[in-house]
């Protein structure tokens, strides 16, 4: 079907009237979210909740999905036949500490909106096309998206859209690919006062991989990222510390450079061993990529927030100067299509991600609005690609240019 969702169009009134009429609903699950915090993996209460709902409002959803506990999918298909295949992703875990203090509570109901404003499309037009919600855990820590990856989740389906609460407004920010790795020493232990030359010291070893690594910064791109703690430091101060642990993250613009940082902060760890005489093992985890940022989605997700509720962006190139974080999102636009812009919360106190001032705001009804606003852009954006063969084939030629 070769149409272009205009504001006025009936079919994104369909999507934005059915978005409206759950406002609220969306608004006490937010809430409920907020209030209980859960880890990575551990999201029972939200799960539960999410997936209560959506098979009430009619679709197909298999709980615990993929063989992750936590994850689900909920999935409708018009009757005229299944057509392209638009994906959301919601997120629902929480940080240690400080709660929801990255919005995960406002992307679950982003992505709810989203695939209700396209069902009640595709119900009432009888068009074709599928939707789908990704109820993907563990995003802040164990980075469930790229456990569902492996487990085939993303295979058929078109293109992954998911937008994220921040201070600020854009479709073109990027996020830096990611590789944690897990580093211990194991020296000998000894009276540190009697003795202290029977001894090998672990921790002088990770004090020195830190020391090797901010000697490293000097030299690394601007946009690389290395940081790090001490996760055991040793038992008492009058004993030779035997064993130490740290967890480093280690941050490029994208896969290519964090590929090409990792072997260098590598030697750093293995130096720090050599020159103390402690043992070092060193356990490099799945590298998280960079957000593939697809041209013609992200281009569409601005016009339609700029148009409707006139939020201003800043430019491509000022957004391209933003040090972001990272999301396991990131692997999903390097297998499929997809974006994963920012939106500004509206917070009555300056507040920041992964800040407990963050999370609080990430309840307020301001949030909320907001969050509706970023939901019906993503929702204009899928509709988009379902309805107008133009416009998707736009989308996936820019794919398949990217990955060249």
């Amino acid at each position: 079907m070769k149409q272009t969702t205009e504001l006025t169009s009936e079919f994104a009134d369909t999507a934005l009237k059915a978005i409206e009429n759950v406002s609220e609903e969306l608004y006490e699950i937010s809430v409920k979210i907020n209030e209980n915090p859960e880890l990575a993996y551990e999201e029972k209460f939200a799960h539960k909740l999410l997936v209560d709902y959506l098979q009430e409002k009619g679709f197909k959803v298999t709980p615990s999905a993929f063989g992750l506990k936590t994850a689900f999918v909920a999935e409708f298909q018009s009757k005229a036949g299944r057509g392209r295949v638009v994906s959301f992703n919601s997120e629902y875990d929480a940080l240690p500490e400080v709660g929801h203090a990255c919005g995960h509570n406002l992307i679950a109901i982003s992505g709810v909106g989203a695939v209700i404003g396209l069902k009640a499309v595709l119900e009432k037009f009888n068009i074709k096309g599928t939707v789908k919600l990704f109820g993907t855990p563990a995003e802040e820590k164990d980075n469930g998206k790229i456990d569902l990856i492996e487990a085939g989740a993303y295979e058929g389906v078109d293109v992954s859209l998911m937008v994220h609460p921040s201070p600020v407004n854009g479709g073109f920010v990027p996020f830096l690919a990611v590789q944690p790795v897990d580093v211990e020493y194991f020296g000998k232990a000894a009276h540190a006062s009697a003795t202290p030359h029977k001894g090998i010291n672990a921790l002088d070893a990770i004090l020195l991989a830190f020391i090797n690594i901010g000697l490293l910064r000097q030299q690394i791109l601007p946009t690389d990222r290395i940081h790090g703690i001490i996760t055991n430091g040793g038992q008492a101060p009058n004993i030779i510390p035997e064993h130490t642990a740290g967890t480093f993250l280690v941050r490029g613009k994208t896969i290519k450079d964090l590929q090409a940082l990792q072997p260098r902060v590598h030697k750093c760890f293995e130096a720090a061993a050599e020159a103390t005489g402690a043992k070092v093992k060193i356990t490099w985890k799945k590298a998280v990529y960079d957000v593939n940022i697809n041209e013609p989605l992200a281009t569409r997700y601005e016009y339609y927030l700029s148009k409707k509720f006139g939020i201003t962006f800043p430019s491509r190139e000022d957004q391209g100067n933003v040090f972001s974080a990272s999301t396991d999102q990131g692997n999903v636009t390097h297998l499929i299509p997809g974006f994963h812009p920012i939106y500004n919360i509206r917070s009555s106190i300056p507040a920041v991600n992964h800040q407990r001032e963050f999370a609080s705001a990430c309840k307020t009804k301001a949030a909320h609005e907001e969050t509706i606003k970023a939901t019906n852009g993503m929702t204009l954006v899928g509709l988009d690609f379902l309805i107008d063969e133009e416009f998707a084939k736009k989308v996936k030629e820019s794919f398949a240019k990217s990955k060249l």
